[in-house]
């Protein structure tokens, strides 16, 4: 019974495998994949490949956010040349106006 309270306690101490599909990108990744994106074709097919299939999903989730952004400045672009075509259109009747009525004169 001494010997049970003479034991030092004894340090545990647990070790966590992660798995590759929870595995860290560090900053340096991030930064790689941003570029890899950003070329304009090879980019595209890369991350519709990542954010559909990749096996880590910190690389899925960073490529489906990438993804997002595509999809917001598309729209943005897309509401840009509408209006800007539409105030185009008008100032072109304008000006084709002014000409008209500049010819009938003379």
């Amino acid at each position: 019974m001494e010997n049970q309270t003479n034991q030092q306690p004894t340090n545990i101490t647990i070790q966590t495998q992660t798995s590759d599909r929870y595995e860290h990108i560090s900053a340096w990744g991030y930064f790689g994949y941003q570029i890899l994106f950003a070329i304009p074709i090879v980019g595209t097919i890369f991350l519709i490949v990542f954010a559909l299939c990749a096996h880590n999903l910190n690389l899925r989730s960073f490529a489906r956010s990438y993804f997002c952004q595509y999809l917001i400045i598309g729209v943005i672009l897309l509401f840009l040349v509408a209006v800007g075509g539409s105030l185009l259109s008008g100032i072109l009747d304008n000006l084709t106006e002014i000409i008209e009525s500049l010819g009938a004169v003379k």
